[in-house]
Formats: structure tokens, sequence, C-alpha cells
């Protein structure tokens, strides 16, 4: 039987995207692994692979199609011996199925949910979250419909392909490593008998664990102990369109106007629409304070003559990033993020960076930087802002993290407010470093002076936290022999 190979989730926020490139043609042969597409997010170009064998019968979407909605039909992969005239006629759209194939560029956050099972003309591809959208556009984190039951003929088939290969959805594959559960003995009872959710949970050891509340990130753990898989502003579950006034009443205003219109592309809208969901949301508060850099930029000069045989050059924005990762394990009530009904403390410092690129931004996420050295941090920051304005990373790099931080200095801004990246506890933001005449022992002296301002989600952190976690970075810019302790 014919299946649709469907527009696939590539990541848990895809509601649409670019088909950029076919990589195969109509008559091709193809196996299992072997990449079919380019497909384009609003954050990342990303190979699309096949699940099944066989031919490639029709191709649906022409290559450069933008604004494909996921679970759409882009085409038809024959068994051996069927003719793509004798298909079924493709619909539109399909119900969200848990068979969808990884992104070959990286996984997604390992809390990503999957989706109940497919159809079986659409058995093998496409896939959204497992966490259904409530009316507000948030992932509901509750627990999944259950599936529904395959037909008979799935159900005997085998779970195995040729060379002995175990068929099964990502999400299944991940719970049954999480549960230390052998996929070679589970039964599959999906499409062509793969092996998903349903049947981990039903397997010995594999009972299903406790759904996070209604209410919490989709990509947070169950687990208060686990790292939180946070999305990004840029990359969390995008919500409706923000209101506002209609397109024909704003050109009719500027009526006689010279103007340039410019369409939004997915990134743009998904800024829009999760800013404006977080200043809705999100109750802010604003903490200021001022640092001294006189020390850090002396002993910044030191390191880099040191580390100039490794063409190593730190950045004072390496040391933003080290005194923040630094300050909320000093302050670690501080380093949490929002879930709906509950709050997940982070253990570590996973701190997320905005990026400016083309027509919008990225916030890609440094792991653990309170562990690495500078330069590892330097080294790092540099690759995944490289490969942010290239639109090369993959969603794990820019989904997660508890706090960020926005530094427009080198830009000659002062001073700022930036607005929390959902579910992120707090933001900073960094101003410029400006010679200010301060008052020493009573005598006034010329130094460095950086601008800091930190916005905090007040049901994550109160006031007196907040100004904790402030000194603490303060303090780590101030002395930045110490951080390094």
């Amino acid at each position: 039987m014919a299946t649709e190979i469907l527009m696939p989730a590539l990541s848990p926020t895809m509601e649409e995207g670019t088909l950029a490139k076919w990589l195969v043609k109509e008559g091709d042969a193809v196996k299992s692994g072997d990449i079919l597409a380019e497909i384009e997010t609003d954050k990342a170009t990303m190979e699309f692979e096949a699940v099944d064998d066989g031919t490639i019968g029709k191709i649906m979407i022409a290559e450069g199609t933008q604004g494909v909605k996921v679970n759409t039909p882009i085409a038809l992969l024959l068994e051996e011996g069927e003719d793509a005239s004798a298909a079924p006629e493709a619909s539109e759209t399909k119900e969200p199925v848990e068979n969808a194939p990884e992104p070959t560029g990286g996984e997604a956050d390992s809390g990503t949910a999957q989706s109940g099972e497919a159809p079986q003309k659409a058995r093998g591809y496409g896939g959204a979250s497992d966490a259904p959208a409530s009316a507000d556009g948030q992932a509901d984190a509750g627990e999944a419909a259950p599936a529904k039951a395959a037909a008979p003929a799935d159900k005997a088939a085998p779970a195995k392909g040729k060379g002995g290969r175990v068929f099964a959805s990502p999400l299944a594959r991940r719970l049954a490593a999480e549960r230390g559960i052998d996929l070679a003995g589970v039964t599959g009872s999906g499409p062509k008998g793969r092996i998903v959710k349903a049947d981990i949970e039903g397997a010995k050891g594999g009972a299903a664990q406790p759904a996070a509340a209604k209410g919490a990130s989709a990509t947070a753990p169950a687990a208060e102990a686990q790292p939180v898989a946070a999305a990004s502003a840029a990359a969390a579950p995008a919500a409706a369109a923000p209101k506002g006034m209609s397109a024909e009443t704003v050109r009719k205003m500027l009526d006689g106007r010279e103007i340039e219109e410019v369409q939004l592309d997915g990134m743009r809208r998904t800024i829009a629409a999760r800013l404006a969901e977080a200043k809705q949301t999100i109750p802010h508060f604003y903490l200021r304070r001022s640092a001294k850099l006189d020390a850090l930029m002396a002993f910044r000069a030191d390191l880099n003559k040191q580390l100039a045989a490794r063409e190593v050059k730190l950045s004072v924005n390496d040391f933003i990033i080290k005194a923040c990762a630094v300050g909320l394990q000093q302050v670690p009530d501080a380093n949490a993020v929002w879930a709906g009904d509950r709050i997940y403390k982070v253990k570590p410092s996973d701190v997320a960076v905005a990026v400016a690129v083309e027509g919008g931004l990225f916030t890609p996420v440094l792991k653990d930087a309170h562990l690495k050295t500078l330069s590892a941090l330097s080294a790092e920051m540099k690759d995944l802002a490289n490969r942010a304005k290239s639109k090369k990373l993959a969603p794990h790099e820019y989904q997660g993290g508890s706090f960020a931080i926005s530094n427009l200095g080198m830009f000659g801004i002062e001073n700022f407010d930036a607005v929390i990246n959902p579910p992120h506890g707090a933001i900073l933001a960094v101003g410029a470093g400006i010679p200010t005449p301060v008052v020493e022992d009573g005598q006034v002296v010329i130094r460095n002076v950086m601008s800091m301002t930190l916005s905090v989600d007040h049901r994550v952190i109160d006031g007196a936290l907040g100004a904790q976690l402030l000194a603490a970075i303060v303090e780590n810019l101030e002395h930045p022999i110490s951080m390094l302790a």
C-alpha cells in the first residue's frame, strides 16, 4: 500500500516549513535512513530522512514551496510492485503522528514529546508535538491521548526490517533507553509493526511516568532534579499571532505615503508571537546595577597575551557568560524556570546568549557553562554564533537554559530592558562599558563602568533573590580571578 510522506515536525515548535530542496526524484529507490529533502524551519535548514524502504512514486510538493504545514503530504512512497496511479488521492492534512523521523541535524531536547499513532495511509512519516495546543497556544504537557489501535494486519507485521533493524518511533526509542527496555523484545502495535509509545509503556518496567501539570512547558522534565529542556523565545511553542491593527487599517493610515511591504517569514512570526506573549503573561520586574570593569579589562589583556600562541582571544562577553554561569551556582534558587503550576530548579548553568541574525535572532545555549574554561566558552560561543548566522544550528543547540544574556554594548547602547524568553526565569541586558567618574575613598576617579539590567519573572524569582543573583554577577565581573577558582 502506498505511503504518504508527510511534512515532518523537525522541532517541537515547528508548525510549517519550506521544502527547500528535494534530494530524490520520482522513480528513485530509497532505503530507510536515506536523505529525502532539505527543509527550512523558522530557525534552521535540516535534512529529512526516510524511515521505510520503497520507491518515490510521486512528488506532491515542489521544492522551494514555502508555508507547507506540518503533516501535509509531500510525496508518495510505493512498495515493491505498486503503481503511483493506483495510489489513493492525498488528503490536505493529517492528524499528528508519532512516527516522525528525527532530524539528522541533531535531536530535539529529550523532554520533547511526540503525538499519537498515525492513520494507516500516512504511516511512518511526519509528526508533531505530543502535547496538544491549548487555547493560548502553549503546549499542554498533560498526558497525551492514548494511541489508536492499529489494524490487525499492522499488529501482525514484524517490528524488524531487513538486517534485523528494529523499527520504532523516536519517542519510543527514547523511552526505552530511559527505562532500560530492549526494543528487540518489544512487539510493535504501530503501522507495519513499528514500536510506538504505548508499546514501551506496556512493556515490563515501562510504566508511564507522571505527566507534568497542565500548563507546564512541553519540554520540561518530569523530575525536578533533571535539567529543564526549555524552549527559547524564538523557538518555544508558537502562540497565536498578537492582535493589533489589521494590515488594511494600517495601509489606509499610510495612504499616499511611499512604503515597502515586507512579508513575515517564520522566524519573525515566531519572535512576534512569543515575545508578545511574554510581555502579556510574564510579570516582569527590573533590577539595575553597574559593574566596574577595570580589573576585568586588565586580567583579560593579560590572558589574551598568554593565549595568543593558541590564537585564542577572549571577549568581554566571554567573561559575562562565565560570571552569570558562576552566579547561578552561587545563588541556586535563582537558577529556575516557570512551568505552569510549579517551578523547576535547574542544577547546571545552561546560559542562552542572544545572537543577531538576518531577519531576527537566535539564542544558542552554552550547556554547563559554569564548568567550562573561558577559552572553551569563547570557542563554543564563536562556533554557535557563526552557525546561527547561517541557520545551521540543531534544535537542541538553541533550546533550553534557565537564563539568558542580551548584550548590545558593542552597538554603543548604554542600557536597556530585555524581554524574558519563556520559560526562563531571567535575562540580563548588558550595555556598553563607558569611562565614568566615580567616588572611591573620597576621591573622584575615572573607571570603566558597564550598566546592566536584570529582567526577572516575579513568579519564579522574588526581589531579594534577584538582587542576590545580580550582586553575585557584579562581584564576579569586578573580581574575575575569583570566579575561576
